[in-house]
């Protein structure tokens, strides 16, 4: 996959995969068909023991193998390999729209204090009560609420992308070996105060609705936030948190008040 215009941001897509093979043929033709290909996407193979290899070289993906099982193990496996000024990630499930990829880049080329941009998901499969659920409980909740008790945006694990620059202020702050750990919602919390986060309601891309076939599966959806919250409020309360999001506000503001752009001078 080649990109189109030579003076734009290059951005590398990330796919994690798990024995996801018929799913992630449709999330890669949807990326073959974009309006503005990827400069190079990446399929990072979670230990599969179906097609998933065969399935990503077949549409010209680089593969990474991380055979450490897990979501956090496996998207970041693929940062470390991106060579793009941008990292978008999708999951293997996800549906991106055909202007997907020139929105996002859109979004960072117009914005340069944007440092990570997300939205939700459409989810398609199960039923329509399922789906709203899903779009208005699930993700409308998780939105909302946690943007509300850490005092910024939210960022969507299916359907996010963030600069070169931000992953490496974020890499040693998350917690990327754990794999019980829920990675969005980490991230999330671990945002650097100050940072430009967005949550665009308009930056839709369709996802599974596999989480709600069981409760079981539900279940360790949420399982896996309450130990996100667990392990991040015993390295620094969330209270603690959104008052360094308000001082890092404040100080922009005030510099911005001077004619001065003061994130850059903020502390790690």
């Amino acid at each position: 996959m080649s990109s189109v215009g030579a003076m734009s941001l290059r951005i590398s897509v990330v796919v994690p995969s798990y024995n996801d093979a018929a799913m992630l043929d449709e999330c890669l033709t949807a990326l073959d068909a974009q309006t503005r290909l990827p400069d190079e996407v990446i399929v990072v193979d979670n230990g599969s023991t179906d097609t998933t290899v065969e399935v990503a070289l077949r549409h010209g993906t680089r593969v990474v193998t991380e055979l450490r099982r897990g979501i956090p193990q496996a998207t970041w496996a693929g940062f470390d390999a991106a060579r793009g000024d941008v990292f978008g990630r999708l999951d293997a499930d996800s549906v991106p729209p055909s202007s997907w990829v020139a929105r996002v880049v859109e979004a960072f080329e117009s914005d340069p204090g944007l440092d990570v941009l997300s939205g939700p998901g459409r989810f398609y499969g199960k039923s329509r009560f399922t789906h709203w659920v899903a779009e208005h409980l699930y993700i409308g909740t998780y939105a909302h609420l946690i943007a509300a008790a850490f005092g910024h945006d939210v960022i969507f694990g299916s359907n996010f992308a963030l600069r070169a620059s931000a992953a490496t202020m974020l890499r040693e702050r998350v917690h990327r070996d754990d794999r019980d750990i829920h990675d969005d919602l980490d991230l999330t919390i671990n945002l650097r105060p100050g940072m430009g986060v967005r949550f665009d309601e308009r930056l839709v891309v369709g996802v599974s609705a596999r989480p709600f076939d069981s409760f079981s599966r539900l279940a360790r959806v949420f399982t896996m936030a309450f130990h996100t919250f667990a392990v991040n409020y015993r390295e620094e309360s969330f209270w603690s948190r959104r008052r360094a999001w308000t001082d890092a506000r404040r100080i922009a503001g005030g510099r911005a008040a001077d004619g001065i752009d003061g994130l850059e001078t903020l502390g790690p």
